[in-house]
């Protein structure tokens, strides 16, 4: 099962096309730091070529999608689903459903992050993206939870986990350093 096009009021996230390289390259850099072009080709590549690969094995749907501006098609941002993998026991929301003694190895859980051209930030695209992909999986996979992380300095980042309705927890060790905040959000049923 693939992901089809999944549309909100504003929004429409759809596969990437490799036409969407050049808006997605700029999109990218601006939101993350400059990247190079061959680079963002090869990514693209092996985004295009999962969709195929993950429906045939009817694997859950990960990567990323084009979130596009329904009236006019314009790619604004992306989205998607990846493998999160950090040591997610050390939080406290974690520690709460432990069964066994405390943990600080990795475990994988199904990370979503979002990325919105600066041009179309402040207009709560990435909440309407997010909770579209977020309705989809719940209802349509039925996943059991969905995790995002981001920096400290993230506050735009921590709003959009916050409007989802996800738990906000803090990594309470130094380490690892790119493991700051956490937002958790449970599938109701």
């Amino acid at each position: 099962m693939s992901v089809p096009n999944i549309e909100t009021d504003n929004l429409l996230i759809r596969p990437f096309v490799m036409d969407d390289l050049d808006r997605i390259h700029a999109i990218l850099n601006a939101c993350f730091g400059e990247s190079n072009m061959v680079f963002r080709r090869d990514w693209l590549e092996w985004t295009t070529l999962g969709y195929k690969i993950q429906a045939q094995l009817q694997q859950p749907p990960y990567g990323e999608r084009a979130i596009a501006l329904k009236e006019t098609g314009d790619v604004i941002g992306a989205i998607g689903l990846v493998q999160s993998y950090s040591p997610f026991e050390t939080l406290p929301y974690f520690q709460k459903r432990l069964t066994a003694e405390d943990n600080t190895l990795s475990t994988p859980e199904m990370g979503l992050f979002w990325a919105i051209d600066p041009a179309h930030q402040g207009n709560r695209y990435a909440s309407e993206a997010a909770q579209g992909l977020i309705d989809f999986m719940f209802n349509q996979w039925g996943l059991k939870r969905i995790v995002a992380t981001t920096e400290y300095d993230n506050p735009a980042s921590i709003a959009v986990m916050k409007r989802l309705g996800m738990v906000i927890e803090r990594n309470p060790n130094s380490e690892p350093e790119w493991f700051q905040i956490t937002g958790i959000l449970e599938n109701g049923g």
